[in-house]
């Protein structure tokens, strides 16, 4: 039997049909409501409440502190797979045979050249610009170098279109961080692996050799993977809004990036370091902003603690704090402000406040901490997340494409004038 939920207006019952996941997520399907009462529609502010597609990509439970991806959990993947591996994953449904990565890589590779007349782009940005305004920018005008749009119904033209997109997008953030730090662009090696590569594009100095360490290798390939996907998140949504006008797979990550800038989205790990500076210029007592953050009539809020998702820790917070400790310690970083990062970190562990509402560190203030330790600028922290999340927004535009979904469209409640009758411009 159908299970129903039943919607009671001005004395009318209407049933709604209850969907239910294959993880027992219960959801009520409103699909109909507007036209079975005659224009009724719901209204929840951010879309909090409200399920936007059915997605078999990524499973995500706040209260648990779950995050699978294709049914896979986060901790396994962290531990024994690499970043192309769970890119393979999350687009295209299971993990790929040692065949077919060897040949997503080539692929990949094969379609890392950027043209030329890209990098006149490039050279049109003031060194003052915002990385993410740069990377955003670059991403678009790859429509200009590649105009024909996918063809969805064929699987060997979006498989070139996502190969592409894989191959170019490292290029991009890279070029983005050597025009910022004024080095010459560089391309990487084709033997490295895909983020080893990733690393030497940004890090390698313009007379010296490149020399792999491979702690950091293995600490960003685990941040990349954390932040792979995370369901229907804003950059997510966006991109999937975005690609049910058929916009193309290019033009839809980049708008995905513009909602990833934002600081309460992908700019939190940069709001973490801002914040340790702070408290660094003001004397660097912990304890003294540990008592403003639990004082509710100041206005100070402790960055990278807690999440909006998760109700308990951060599974991906546990994974990375491993990543950065390695880092720190092989790196052998003095940094006053990774001192005050560690000291914060030890006291909500063992503060009662922070413990007893689940205040925990969470990905973004370990995040920040690797960054900062590998001596990235802060205003690149958001584009190294979006290199993270480019296989999500990927999978997700090509979910919604392959299931046709219909145009996204909102409504509204209108709270406006109502009807009134035009005033001369004299009498105004």
């Amino acid at each position: 039997m159908t299970k129903k939920a039943t919607l009671e207006i001005d004395g009318k019952k209407y049933d709604l049909p209850i969907v239910e996941g294959t993880e027992k997520e219960i959801a009520v399907d409103i699909s109909s409501l507007r036209s079975d009462t005659g224009g009724v529609v719901t209204l929840d502010r951010g879309y909090k409440n409200t399920g936007s597609c059915e997605s078999s990509i990524t499973f995500l439970d706040g209260e648990k502190g779950i995050l699978r991806y294709r049914g896979y959990s986060i901790e396994e993947l962290a531990e024994k797979a690499n970043f192309l591996e769970v890119c393979y994953l999350l687009i295209f449904g299971e993990l790929p045979t040692k065949t077919q990565l060897d040949k997503f890589h080539k692929d990949i590779k094969a379609q890392s050249h950027v043209d030329e007349d890209v990098k006149r782009i490039l050279d049109g940005f003031p060194k003052s610009a915002h990385p993410m305004g740069v990377l955003s920018s670059l991403t678009a005008a790859l429509v200009a170098f590649n105009p024909s749009s996918v063809n969805v119904e064929s699987e060997e033209d979006m498989y070139k279109a996502i190969v592409k997109i894989l191959g170019k997008f490292p290029v991009l953030t890279a070029w983005t961080y050597r025009k910022r730090m004024g080095l010459p662009l560089d391309y990487g090696g084709d033997s490295l692996g895909y983020v080893e590569n990733f690393i030497k594009m940004m890090f390698k100095s313009p007379s010296g050799d490149y020399t792999s360490n491979p702690t950091v290798v293995d600490a960003l390939d685990k941040l990349l993977i954390l932040h792979a996907d995370h369901e229907q998140n804003c950059s997510t949504s966006t991109v999937r809004m975005v690609g049910s006008s058929h916009a193309g797979l290019f033009i839809s990550i980049s708008s995905g990036i513009a909602a990833l800038w934002g600081p309460l989205h992908g700019g939190a790990n940069q709001a973490v370091i801002e914040m340790l500076e702070a408290i660094k210029a003001d004397g660097g007592d912990t304890k003294k902003f540990m008592a403003k953050a639990k004082d509710k009539n100041d206005p100070f809020r402790l960055m990278g603690f807690g999440h909006r998702v998760y109700k308990n820790f951060d599974p991906r917070a546990k994974i990375i704090k491993k990543a950065a400790d390695s880092v720190l310690e092989n790196m052998g970083i003095e940094d006053d402000v990774l001192d005050i990062a560690k000291a914060l970190e030890k006291e909500a562990l063992e503060d009662s406040y922070f413990v007893d509402r689940k205040l925990y560190p969470n990905v973004d203030f370990y995040s920040g901490i690797i960054y900062r330790a590998l001596g990235i600028p802060v205003e690149m922290f958001t584009p190294m997340f979006a290199l993270g999340r480019l296989p999500g927004w990927v999978a997700q535009w090509r979910e919604m494409r392959l299931r046709k979904e219909p145009i996204g469209r909102p409504r509204q409640i209108y709270v406006g004038e109502t009807k009134r009758d035009y005033i001369p411009l004299e009498d105004r």
